[in-house]
């Protein structure tokens, strides 16, 4: 199959439009976190995400209808954690997620073993989104973008100093919750990218490969969304010409990506 015909398949520009936008608030959503050492939030969320698709397996409802409220309030617990149990931010993480595999571990013990179903979720099919994912993606990317676009001095100042930001008037608070339930819904739905044991690199790849090249606030977020969009395309590309898994195969161009950045800012400084 010519790479034109599998480009012109349905499944295919449906995971091409999913991973573009849940690339693009990966990208933006990690640029805040990696800044504000959180980065490793989104490996703890993916670990709740497991316990959350068990249940949601268990119940024999949908696992993605089941896992947002559940990644949405682990994502708070570990806000609050943070900020009224006064745990570091990887402790916070540590105990959520912890907390999360553990129960998904039980609860697919209970339901009879580790199936199918429960397996795949673990290293994600982008070529299988279905048409209310890919709205899910679009509308998700909308929310991010329009909640940056409208706090971005804000959000930028609490980046970078959040004591400062409390006392120059900023509702952290609400910032701070806003910003962690995008990121729960994010984690979720980029789990049909690159599957449980690969979400957090969505969100670290893009932000820590931009910081490499950018000179502030503002070309981080964009270099970070351009490289994520790139390593979507490229990486389904990828896939498609090599026959890999697709969601690896986007975690590797990441990866790659990361590494000519890091390449070409050695270059630059030596000169």
């Amino acid at each position: 199959m010519a790479l034109f015909e599998f480009l012109g398949y349905q499944f295919a520009q449906k995971a091409l439009f999913t991973g573009v936008f849940i690339g693009l608030s990966c990208s933006v959503l990690g640029v805040i976190l990696v800044l504000r050492k959180l980065s490793l939030i989104g490996d703890g969320l993916a670990h709740v995400t497991f316990g959350s698709i068990a249940v949601g397996l268990y119940l024999q409802v949908q696992p993605l209808y089941a896992s947002i409220p559940i990644v949405i309030a682990s994502s708070i617990g570990i806000w609050h954690l943070t900020d009224k149990a006064r745990l570091a931010g990887d402790a916070a993480i540590g105990v959520v997620s912890a907390v999360g595999i553990a129960a998904g571990v039980i609860l697919a013990s209970v339901a009879g073993g580790f199936n199918v179903d429960l397996f795949s979720y673990l290293f994600g099919n982008i070529l299988a989104v279905s048409y209310a994912e890919a709205a899910l993606a679009l509308l998700l990317a909308l929310g991010v973008l329009i909640f940056l676009g409208l706090n971005y001095r804000q959000i930028m100042t609490m980046t970078y100093d959040e004591e400062f930001a409390k006392t120059t008037g900023i509702k952290t608070r609400r910032l701070n919750i806003i910003t962690v339930i995008l990121t729960a819904v994010t984690v979720v739905l980029a789990m049909r990218v690159a599957g449980i044991m690969l979400t957090s690199a969505l969100l670290i790849l893009p932000a820590v490969t931009a910081l490499q090249l950018a000179r502030g606030f503002v070309s981080a977020l964009i270099i970070a969304a351009a490289v994520s969009i790139l390593a979507v395309i490229l990486g389904i590309i990828a896939s498609f010409l090599l026959d890999l898994p697709a969601g690896a195969s986007i975690v590797l161009v990441n990866f790659l990506l990361f590494l000519t950045a890091c390449a070409g800012r050695y270059a630059v400084m030596k000169r």
